[in-house]
């Protein structure tokens, strides 16, 4: 195993990060305690759960399995889970709010086990809670030593820079993490997340970086997946998810490159496919998750995988998303450019021949 730093902290954090948000649904108890097993043997420390995966069973579990182990073994454990959804009837029971976020953060603690979680991480933007109080509370919670530190997941690329310069302006603990959708197949977070994140120095958790199964190369395009995959089950997010992968030309023509690198090289295509992620500019630890041993240990064999600069570029070209002319294209982002040099900018280059096929030609 290999380790990294947890964003702007000294906390060492494996190159690899366990998600938990199964356990409890398609991992039984006895299967999850495995799982973290083989993942600590392997010289895994970072662990990921939310107060909402399985309806709290997924806390319950790890709760459990920490309790049942010796100390030597969990003391390695890097500990994180999420607050902001939904998590009773009440109106109340969702959100950023100091009111949510207390009685939250207080039954993951509970459901856990634990005093202290490593990284508490909003699960969400909450646009009708001030961002002064959120992080106000979680400057409290790390002073009252409930958390060690404070993460923020699925935040678009302004509302980070929000949290950031007003947690800077206040002099309270600043968030040392993004944990967003990240992938060879979900790289839209590349326009404005990822270089906000860069730019502050916060560390990148990417989730779901196999693409919910795709990037293992299983899934065959216009053939039916076999019955016990994600894709072929009757679970809503997962029909809607492999849905959009499915309709793209891209993401099957990345998924084609994959699977042709990882016979190149000897590895499987899951490899290949947290290699390229976990090498990504400002990423500490790519999230995946695992339903048996043998899957989670295919999964860690990554960390020894080094891509070449040549199927590196392959991947990086092949999967490239194509966002139009604006505000991310060509054009939108030659208009941002700025060059030290004397002669056109960028955007004169980009127009200077015109068009062959402008409107009313003939």
């Amino acid at each position: 195993m290999q380790y990294r730093t947890l964003g702007n902290s000294g906390l060492a954090v494996s190159k690899l990060a366990l998600g938990t948000m199964y356990f409890g649904s398609e991992n039984t108890e006895e299967e999850a305690f495995a799982l973290l097993d083989a993942f600590l043997e392997a010289g895994g420390t970072m662990i990921d759960t939310s107060d909402v995966y399985s309806g709290s069973l997924s806390e319950q579990i790890i709760g459990r399995w920490l309790a049942a182990r010796p100390r030597e073994v969990t003391d390695r454990v890097v500990l994180t889970t999420k607050g902001r959804f939904t998590t009773g009837p009440d109106v109340n029971d969702l959100g950023l709010s100091r009111r949510h976020l207390h009685r939250a953060l207080d039954a993951s603690l509970r459901r856990l086990g634990v005093e202290t979680v490593d990284l508490y991480q909003m699960h969400g933007w909450d646009a009708h809670t001030p961002i002064e109080e959120t992080l106000s509370f979680l400057d409290d919670a790390v002073r009252a030593g409930k958390i060690h530190y404070a993460g923020l997941s699925n935040f678009t690329g302004w509302q980070l820079q929000l949290t950031v310069s007003t947690a800077k302006a206040m002099g309270v603990h600043v968030p040392l993490t993004l944990q967003q959708q990240y992938s060879l197949l979900s790289r839209e977070s590349e326009y404005e997340m990822v270089p906000a994140a860069l730019h502050n120095n916060i560390g990148l958790l990417p989730w779901s970086p196999l693409a919910g199964g795709f990037l293992t190369g299983k899934y065959q395009r216009g053939a039916t997946p076999a019955a016990h995959t994600r894709a072929a089950s009757a679970n809503e997010l997962y029909q809607w998810v492999s849905a959009e992968y499915a309709a793209s030309d891209r993401n099957w023509a990345t998924i084609e490159e994959v699977v042709r690198i990882a016979k190149e090289t000897g590895a499987t295509p899951a490899q290949v496919a947290l290699s390229w992620i976990a090498d990504r500019p400002g990423v500490i630890a790519p999230i995946f998750g695992a339903r048996t041993p043998e899957q989670l240990h295919d999964s860690i064999a990554a960390v020894d995988l080094t891509l070449g600069e040549e199927a590196t570029a392959a991947l990086d070209s092949i999967s490239a998303p194509t966002p139009g002319g604006y505000p991310y294209g060509a054009f939108g982002t030659s208009q941002r450019d700025r060059r030290l040099h004397g002669g056109d900018q960028a955007l004169g280059d980009l127009i200077a021949d015109g068009s062959d096929h402008p409107t009313g030609r003939p």
